[in-house]
């Protein structure tokens, strides 16, 4: 309706209408108003926070674990399952899981751990460097 004076405005949203006057802008000069229905103008903006939060779906965290006595075949089925999740978009733990004497031979894990991370082809950043704990040995890596 363009730009017109506050009275006349006011004017427009009377009480019987069923039209309110909604400040859009405020800091804008003059300020910028809607004239419509509050409840219709509420419904509007709840519907469009709902598609905002569905859009805006949380990525969690995804796990591939590994053994390091492993074949080759099962090795590649696993980077290939990292590398699906990286494109998703999540973030992946590597857990290289070690048993009994495995554990006292960490460099060896290291290198196994090492190994499986160069054969991921996506780009990709560690989000924490490959540590021991637990049963074994982990790292977080996430898309670039």
């Amino acid at each position: 309706m363009g730009v017109m004076p506050r009275a006349k405005a006011l004017a427009l949203a009377e009480p019987g209408s069923g039209l309110d006057l909604i400040e859009i802008s405020p800091e804008a000069n003059p300020p910028v108003v809607r004239l419509m229905s509050f409840d219709k103008f509420r419904y509007e903006r709840e519907k469009a926070l709902k598609k905002e939060r569905v859009a805006q779906k949380t990525l969690g965290l995804k796990q591939v674990q590994i053994s390091a006595r492993a074949a080759d075949n099962d090795v590649l089925i696993k980077v290939k399952l990292a590398e699906k999740f990286l494109n998703e978009g999540h973030q992946v733990e590597v857990d290289l899981r070690l048993r009994g004497r495995e554990k006292s031979k960490k460099d060896w894990a290291r290198s196994k751990m090492e190994e499986f991370l160069k054969r991921i082809t996506v780009e990709y950043k560690l989000m924490s460097e490959p540590k021991f704990g637990g049963r074994g040995m982990m790292a977080q890596i996430t898309k670039k």
